[in-house]
């Protein structure tokens, strides 16, 4: 028995009896195999990628079309805690509970769906995640400093869903 496989067998020049013209057919023949075998490698691998880009252009679209609902949410929230800062008597003391209890909910909505304050107050301000509204003289803060957040900002996730609207310390 021969140790060659069957493919270096079929691999052999024409000594096996096969004419001139025999043995460049299956040379051609076998050049055409390997055209075919490259251009369907190639086309699975496009398809991989198609496949992989249009999943992820699908899930940036979902993630965009959620921000865009939460961002329109965050007003409410701000109107929320407008409200509960509002002095309030003896007989408004079960309409301020359930605001409270409206505003709770809505902060746990949030807060399941990724959404975070941004904590500003103190901070040192960065422009990628703070809006300064303006900047005030202070002795009792370092340049810099943010002194007051005048609107809360917002991420989801890695994603910045609206900036903090602060006031900003200088010497």
């Amino acid at each position: 028995m021969n140790n060659e496989s069957f493919e270096e067998q079929q691999d052999q020049p024409a000594a096996s009896g096969r004419t001139p013209d025999e043995a460049a057919d299956v040379e051609a023949l076998k050049a055409e195999r390997d055209a075919l075998q490259d251009r369907l490698l190639r086309t699975a691998a496009e398809f991989d990628n198609y496949r992989k880009r249009i999943d992820r252009e699908r899930r940036d679209q979902a993630e965009s079309a959620a921000a865009s609902l939460l961002a329109e949410v965050l007003p409410v929230v701000d109107n929320l805690e407008r409200a509960l800062q509002a002095p309030t008597g003896p007989e408004a003391a079960g309409l301020r509970a359930g605001v409270e209890l409206i505003h709770r909910q809505l902060i746990d909505l949030l807060r399941k769906r990724g959404v975070t304050p941004i904590e500003a107050l103190g901070t040192d301000f960065d422009p990628r995640f703070h809006q300064a509204v303006s900047q005030e003289t202070s002795d009792a803060h370092r340049d810099g400093e943010v002194m007051e957040e005048m609107q809360r900002g917002y991420m989801l996730g890695e994603r910045l869903l609206r900036p903090a609207m602060v006031k900003v310390a200088k010497s």
